[in-house]
């Protein structure tokens, strides 16, 4: 890692057709080996999927679900006097995006099923209907930092 300059922040172009920059980073997080189509047609495809299964707007489903998921605050190691705190941090809101994303698609694959585009429809109903291995993620890190609330003095 660098010491002298810090990275620039990269600009996130909105999908092409639900023109959202959500959808854009979700297809990031799916993405294997650069195929940037396919990763777009399991996005698309589990979308109409919400749409069918909800009877509601399949954007608004996950953005609520990312919503729900979205994680407060977080525990990050601090090394003090050869000890090691655990100590809690609240989290910014790209970064807490980032998290819940990334839980998301994590947690879709675990799934089991056939198709990737049904378990990732899954995981996105129910984390907007906060249940589902994404929220109890969630739910577990706020755990870990009320329970190493008394380090938090170490924040930096």
């Amino acid at each position: 890692m660098s010491r002298r300059n810090i990275a620039k922040k990269r600009t996130i172009y909105p999908d092409p057709i639900y023109n959202s920059r959500l959808i854009n980073m979700i297809t990031a997080r799916i993405l294997k080996s650069g195929k940037k189509g396919l990763a777009q047609k399991i996005i698309y495809k589990s979308l109409e999927i919400i749409q069918h299964k909800t009877q509601k707007d399949a954007l608004e489903t996950l953005e609520k679900a990312v919503r729900n998921t979205t994680p407060l605050v977080e525990v990050k190691s601090r090394r003090i006097g050869g000890s090691t705190y655990q100590v809690p941090m609240e989290v910014r809101a790209f970064r807490g995006t980032n998290l819940a994303l990334k839980w998301l698609t994590k947690f879709a694959i675990q799934r089991n099923g056939n198709s990737t585009a049904i378990k990732l429809a899954n995981e996105i109903i129910d984390a907007s209907n906060e249940n589902g291995n994404a929220i109890r993620k969630k739910e577990e890190t706020h755990k870990m930092a009320e329970a190493n609330k008394a380090f938090a003095h170490y924040r930096y």
